[in-house]
């Protein structure tokens, strides 16, 4: 017996797979004049205020592959990202469940196609033609960095924590007669929450860092004609500066929230520098407070579609038939757990009340939305919002029911899910 004990001491414990990450970073700055997207028709006559990147993690747990990717773009059709998907399924077998594909929601970047659901959602205001070179070099380049990232993958640590920051503001305004405008609203709701996800080499000198907050990237209004990826892409590229590692800026629901200076005609009237402390610095505050990095990470992703009615009246493009169901939108939830932290997402500009919602219901330590993900079909409002009417619920392809049907899927969703915690 003494023998036997003796044995089992001296065999070795089994080691915990490695997690691995890297990170790609990819300048996608046109050199000739686009279409914007995010206001009227315009094209950028007058050169390039600050540049536009693809910033792309990928991760690795030992037995799960997972890409991330961010770009300084307003939005694009969710047809794109399938395509964008099935190419680098082919190419890597990384599956569609594993390759989320973000934007920061600039409203100065150019437009790319195609372009049916913008007919449907936005009328009136893509009446050109579609750069389709231009947004071949999009899916063709995002592809390639992803690529090129799992490639990269080296031994690595993480971190995950929260920050807060009060450069956003509620932008549903409402006037005496109780009418609803876009403007700002301080006594609306507001989402403040930082949410950070740290990478480290195994030296512990950074490698990239995913910053996730709900801002409109509408600083700049329509008459500004420069490239620029507004407050989103400035204080990425400051946090960078300071942190010497790629930041990926995750949007959040901002589907109500306006950056506290907005719609200005240039950067000086806008305070654009200033967001580097409004939201940079508090960005690089919290990244200071985070919790000790760990090497045992677990990753696990998910999807959940919910079918909800689409509005009375609304139209629907013949670009995404797997997105409907006769008069219903399939709208697609995505998921993914990192240990503790739940993360959730969808191709919409969700408002703050429903990420709010579900975090405060959620099980999990911390609990992120990343908004405008894997592409876009416009606003999901609240069920008070249609009611009270305004610019978001008239275009919003939805109905007042969309908040229960999200709420309660994703909330029972998560409330099922595994935790790990290594």
């Amino acid at each position: 017996m003494r023998l036997l004990i003796l044995t089992l001491l001296l065999l070795p414990l089994s080691a915990a797979a490695e997690f691995r990450a890297a990170v790609v970073k990819v300048d996608i700055t046109p050199a000739t004049p686009k279409w914007l997207l995010g206001y009227a028709d315009r094209q950028s006559s007058a050169g390039v205020n600050d540049p536009i990147h693809h910033r792309v993690v990928a991760l690795d747990d030992g037995t799960t592959k997972f890409v991330i990717a961010s770009t300084d773009l307003c939005m694009f059709s969710p047809s794109l990202y399938d395509e964008a998907a099935r190419r680098l399924e082919k190419e890597t077998g990384i599956a569609a469940l594993r390759f989320w594909w973000t934007v920061t929601h600039t409203h100065s970047a150019p437009e790319i196609g195609p372009p049916g659901v913008y007919k449907v959602l936005l009328k009136g205001r893509s009446q050109h033609a579609i750069d389709t070179e231009y947004t071949e070099f999009i899916v063709e380049s995002v592809v390639k960095a992803a690529k090129q990232a799992l490639s990269q993958l080296q031994p690595a640590r993480l971190s995950i924590g929260t920050g807060m920051s009060q450069a956003n503001i509620n932008r549903r305004a409402r006037d005496i007669d109780g009418k609803i405008s876009l403007g700002l609203n301080p006594d609306g709701p507001a989402d403040r929450q930082i949410g950070l996800i740290r990478l480290d080499k195994a030296d512990g000198s950074p490698l990239a860092l995913l910053a996730n907050y709900a801002m409109h990237g509408t600083v700049l209004n329509g008459s500004f004609l420069k490239i620029s990826g507004d407050a989103q892409g400035i204080v990425a590229q400051y946090v960078e500066s300071q942190l010497g590692a790629p930041m990926l800026y995750i949007n959040g629901a901002a589907g109500d929230l306006a950056p506290i200076y907005s719609v200005y005609p240039d950067p000086r009237s806008g305070h654009l520098t200033q967001f580097n402390v409004l939201l940079g610095q508090r960005i690089l505050e919290a990244n200071r407070r985070l919790p000790a990095t760990t090497g045992s990470v677990k990753l696990a992703a998910y999807e959940q579609w919910v079918q909800t009615p689409r509005k009375a009246g609304m139209g629907w493009t013949d670009e995404l038939p797997s997105y409907q169901s006769g008069t219903m939108v399939r709208l697609p939830i995505r998921f993914l757990t990192i240990n503790d932290t739940a993360i959730w997402a969808a191709p919409v500009e969700m408002f703050c009340a429903l990420a709010l919602q579900v975090r405060a219901s959620s099980p999990f330590l911390n609990t992120f939305y990343f908004g405008y993900t894997n592409g876009w079909i416009g606003y999901l409002p609240t069920k008070a919002a249609f009611a009270e009417g305004g610019y978001e619920p008239a275009t919003s392809v939805f109905s007042d029911q969309v908040e229960a049907d999200t709420t309660n899927a994703v909330v029972t969703f998560l409330q099922g899910l595994p935790r790990a915690n290594p």
